[in-house]
């Protein structure tokens, strides 16, 4: 089971001391939240950086929301940074839920999910290197990865599930093990419908926060402002593991599940946090 660390979003300035902590400990893969309309870094530019700042350990959207941007771009942009990196980039991808983020790049939210198919056949023929269109020629660089970088999507409504067997590499699940393991049969089913060899890759997502409780406090209320927008911040909120143990019957209740990889999401910024983990995996 391999485990990764999601980076705090509250001060960038922190992030390439977590980063280093991380690529030195046993953890497996970096991540960090997209938003547009929020106080947060956008997270190719973070994570290019990130990336340069460390060795081994890969780095990942979690999820970019991929219809706010241009196609042709992003393809350029994830391509970059899988070369650059050695096929170290992660690329989860969603369609985001906020409406002032689709408001502000004038994407029609009722329809980013068929955007984010389009988008999907673009970003695949593109990294195969084949040209974008009639009379325009390919976008490169190529990726490290044929057929660039890895892909996991996540969400949890079919649509969502299916993609992940349509164009993806893996399903990324915000959810806990008491009803993750509905949405990872699901998954697998559309997989095999698809005719899809072999088994997708399952990551999944929990919320951390280690240390004293002005730690806790303070992802706890980073968490909270994050969530306000869905109504139901008080229960994502409760749901934030804070002691060595429950996070080690998370990471083994997604294991017995057939997790992959588990991404322990802090919201907190102190980065000691990352040596607690590792101490209590």
């Amino acid at each position: 089971m391999n485990v990764g660390i999601g980076l705090p979003i509250g001060d960038p300035t922190t992030l390439l001391t977590w980063a280093q902590r991380a690529d030195a400990g046993p953890f497996s893969t970096l991540g960090l939240l997209d938003r547009l309309v929020y106080d947060n870094p956008e997270p190719l530019v973070a994570l290019a950086l990130l990336a340069g700042a460390t060795s081994r350990i890969r780095v990942q959207t979690e999820v970019l929301l991929a219809p706010l941007r241009d196609t042709a771009l992003l393809a350029k942009q994830a391509a970059t940074v899988d070369r650059m990196t050695g096929g170290r980039l992660v690329l989860g991808l969603g369609i985001g839920g906020r409406d002032d983020d689709h408001q502000v790049t004038g994407v029609d939210m009722r329809t980013r999910g068929r955007r984010l198919d389009e988008q999907m056949a673009v970003l695949r023929r593109l990294w195969s290197g084949a040209p974008y269109g009639a009379g325009v020629g390919p976008i490169g660089p190529a990726p490290a990865r044929p057929g660039g970088p890895e892909v996991l999507f996540g969400g949890f409504k079919p649509a969502a599930l299916e993609r992940v067997a349509r164009w993806g590499d893996g399903f990324l699940a915000a959810a806990a093990p008491s009803w993750a393991g509905g949405l990872f049969d699901t998954v697998r089913g559309f997989w095999q419908r698809h005719g899809r060899d072999g088994e997708p890759r399952i990551v999944a997502q929990v919320n951390v926060a280690l240390g004293p409780q002005d730690v806790i406090d303070d992802a706890r209320t980073a968490m909270h402002a994050y969530y306000a927008f869905t109504g139901m911040a008080d229960r994502m909120v409760a749901g934030l593991l804070t002691t060595p143990a429950e996070i080690r019957g998370a990471v083994a209740a997604f294991g017995d599940l057939g997790a992959d990889e588990v991404m322990l999401y802090c919201y907190g910024l102190d980065p000691d946090q990352v040596d607690r983990v590792a101490d209590a995996l």
